[in-house]
């Protein structure tokens, strides 16, 4: 299913299936600015990554005495969700832990996603609850694929990420396995912009650890037109698109990591967002922008 919520500055679809942002249109100028999922490129709006981020070591968890099968960025991007609520300009989904779930992770809990829209700014919030009698330690994290150009008079050459403080992006390196071993690298120094052109992203996505910018943005060189991220509470923020001349680039603020390559598969010893106490919530709120 999909829902729409609007107001003088957005129109904004949100599906079900995922609980994706799958479109937000910015009325003063038409332009689509969340990607429209081809499959033969990428096949997502803009998924929620639950509950981890990123790949765990052999693509398994150990939790509560069993050993749980878990693919990358875990499963409530592949999920439906369930309307809770919907109003003008707000729309509430929930996943709660079922049958399906229990087969890959063995924890009680609800996943509440509300979609809400103040002037020109969507905000996306994630609440996670411990239903459960145990701890729930988790991971989490946004990848909504923003599409450019923004119209047919521009390419992608028109276009750069710009961040609101200068910085010198430190990486965290997950090459080759997509796990985190150790190794770290610059995208820059002393930078207050990154140009997209067709080898930024030649090996897969930047991991940028303690930003000290408010946000990030897709900026379109010379019209002020933009779609900004608040990334100021998140502390990773990665960069990627597919290789080649980018179609969309995704702004991925997280609260957790990939596993680390040499590590244990017990979930308990992962690196967490956060860990719950039974009865215990969560929640995280990535606020993006969409400029003229």
């Amino acid at each position: 299913m999909e829902y729409t919520i609007e107001n003088e500055y957005l129109k904004v679809t949100v599906t079900t299936w995922g609980a994706q942002v799958k479109s937000a249109v910015r009325k003063s100028d038409g332009a689509e600015h969340i990607w429209q999922a081809d499959p033969a490129v990428w096949g997502y709006h803009a998924p929620i990554l639950f509950p981890h981020a990123g790949k765990v070591v052999d693509g398994k968890i150990a939790a509560k005495g069993g050993v749980y099968e878990s693919g990358q960025h875990g499963f409530a991007r592949l999920m439906e969700h369930t309307l809770v609520e919907q109003t003008e300009n707000c729309v509430v989904l929930e996943l709660c832990a079922n049958e399906e779930t229990l087969a890959r992770f063995p924890y009680d809990f609800r996943l509440v996603s509300v979609f809400a829209l103040e002037n020109d700014t969507l905000h996306h919030t994630l609440t996670v609850e411990n239903l459960d009698g145990e701890k729930l330690p988790f991971g989490i994290g946004f990848h909504p694929g923003f599409a450019i150009p923004f119209d047919d008079q521009h390419t992608y050459r028109d276009y750069e990420l710009r961040f609101s403080e200068t910085e010198s992006p430190l990486c965290v390196g997950c090459l080759p396995k997509g796990l985190v071993h150790g190794n770290c690298y610059r995208l820059g120094a002393n930078i207050d912009t990154i140009p997209i052109d067709e080898h930024l992203f030649d090996n897969d996505s930047h991991c940028m650890v303690n930003l000290r910018s408010q946000t990030l943005g897709i900026y379109e060189k010379g019209t002020g037109r933009a779609v900004v991220c608040d990334i100021s509470e998140f502390p990773y923020t990665l960069i990627w698109s597919k290789p080649g001349k980018p179609q969309f680039v995704c702004i991925e603020p997280w609260h957790s990591l990939p596993s680390q390559e040499d590590g244990s598969i017990n979930w308990e010893e992962k690196p967490a967002a956060a860990i719950l106490a039974p009865g215990e919530s969560w929640s995280t709120t990535l606020s993006t922008r969409f400029a003229r």
